[in-house]
C-alpha cells in the first residue's frame, strides 16, 4: 500500500483495487494465520464439545488511551466474555467501520494491537469486515468482535448456582479503565499516570475453574456501569441479598483522586480487567491465593445473604450501612 495515503479514504471500503490494498497490506499481512488465509466470506473450523458465542460493538472514545486502544479492548472484551461463561477461546471476528480520513498510521497501530491482544490470549482472527463511512459519519473507528470458545467440561457458571452465604470476590482494583478515560477527556493531570487494566482474562478463569470446577458458581466481568451495575444485575436474578464491605473495596489512590474531582463513585466506574467471581465459602482462600499472585490487591468484598433480598447493603470503613442503589442514566458515555 502507497504510505503517500495518509489517512483512510472512501475508496479504501469500495470492494476495489484500494480495498484490496488495504486488506492486504495491512488486515492480512499483520492478522495472518492458516484459517484467515484461506479469505472466504467465512472461516472453517473444527471444533467439539458444548461451545460458547459472545459478540460485543466498542465505541470508544478517544480511542487511543493510557494504557491501551479500542484495538487491544475489542480483542480483550470479546475473550473475557467468553472466559465468564466458562469458555476457553478460540476464535474471533473483527468487523471495522472506518471514518474517511482516519489516519493510516493510527489504524496499523490499532491491527498491531489486535494482533498483540490476540496472540496473548492465544486466540486467532478468522474471519471479518471493513467498511468505511462518509467524514462526519463516524468517529475515527468503531469495532465489532465475536467470539467463539469451547465450554470447560468443569464449568457451571450461572446465576442459579448462587447460594446464601457464597462469598463475593473481585481479582484487583477497580475504576481504572474509567478514570484513564475519562482524565484523557478532561485533561486531568495527576503525579503518575492513570492506566487503562484492559487485560485478557482467560487464564486466570481457566485456573481457577481447572482446580475448583463447579464451585466457582459465578463469573462476571464488571464493564459498563462497573461493580455496582455487575450486583445488582445479580442481585435482581436471585432470591437474596448481597453485603459489601467498602474497606475491601480496593481503589488506587489516583483512581480515587479522580473519581473524587469529577464527583463520580467508583463502584459505578468502568472496568476492562476486573472481574466478580461468587464461590462456596470453603474456597474462598484458595481461589484468593491465586488471584493475588497475578494482583496483590484481590479480595473478599463481601456475601451473599437472605436478610435483604434484591438489595445491595454496604459497610463504610466506620460501620455504617448505606444502600447501594442502581446506576440510572449513563454516568461515563463511550467507555468502551
Amino acid at each position: 500500500m502507497n504510505k503517500k495515503s495518509e489517512v483512510i479514504h472512501l475508496h479504501h471500503g469500495s470492494g476495489g483495487e484500494h480495498m484490496t490494498k488495504l486488506l492486504n497490506e495491512v488486515i492480512f499481512k499483520i492478522l495472518k494465520n492458516d484459517i484467515l488465509e484461506v479469505r472466504h466470506d467465512g472461516a472453517f473450523l473444527n471444533m467439539q464439545g458444548n461451545l460458547a458465542f459472545s459478540t460485543d460493538s466498542y465505541v470508544v472514545s478517544p480511542v487511543f488511551f493510557k494504557g491501551g486502544n479500542i484495538g487491544e479492548l475489542a480483542v480483550n472484551g470479546t475473550v473475557n466474555d467468553l472466559s465468564m461463561c466458562g469458555a476457553i477461546p478460540k476464535y474471533l471476528s473483527l468487523a471495522l467501520i472506518i471514518e474517511e480520513g482516519f489516519g493510516l498510521d493510527e489504524f496499523i497501530q490499532i491491527i498491531k494491537s489486535i494482533k498483540e491482544a490476540a496472540d496473548k490470549a492465544n486466540v486467532q482472527i478468522v474471519t471479518g469486515d471493513t467498511k468505511v463511512v462518509e467524514r462526519g459519519k463516524g468517529d475515527q473507528i468503531y469495532i465489532n468482535t465475536s467470539g467463539i470458545g469451547v465450554v470447560h467440561e468443569k464449568a457451571n457458571i450461572k446465576t442459579q448456582n448462587i447460594q446464601e452465604n457464597d462469598v463475593i470476590i473481585i481479582n484487583g482494583p477497580i475504576a481504572s479503565h474509567g478514570m484513564a478515560i475519562m482524565s484523557e477527556r478532561e485533561g486531568l493531570e495527576f503525579e503518575s499516570d492513570i492506566l487503562s487494566d484492559t487485560t485478557n482474562l482467560n487464564y486466570i478463569v481457566l485456573d481457577l475453574i481447572e482446580k475448583f470446577g463447579d464451585k466457582i458458581h459465578f463469573l462476571r466481568d464488571a464493564t459498563r456501569g462497573g461493580l455496582a451495575s455487575v450486583l445488582h444485575e445479580i442481585a435482581t436474578e436471585i432470591n437474596f441479598g448481597i453485603s459489601l464491605f467498602e474497606e475491601d473495596i480496593k481503589v488506587e489512590n489516583q483512581v480515587k483522586s479522580a473519581c473524587e474531582l469529577l464527583g463520580l463513585d467508583p463502584l459505578y466506574v468502568a472496568n476492562e480487567g476486573i472481574f466478580v467471581c461468587i464461590t462456596t465459602p470453603e474456597i474462598k482462600d484458595e481461589v484468593l491465593t491465586i488471584l493475588q499472585k497475578v494482583n496483590s490487591n484481590a479480595s473478599v468484598i463481601g456475601f451473599v445473604t437472605d436478610e435483604h433480598p434484591s438489595k445491595i447493603i454496604i459497610e463504610s470503613t466506620f460501620g455504617g450501612k448505606r444502600v447501594v442503589n442502581p446506576l440510572v442514566g449513563e454516568q461515563l458515555p463511550r467507555i468502551c
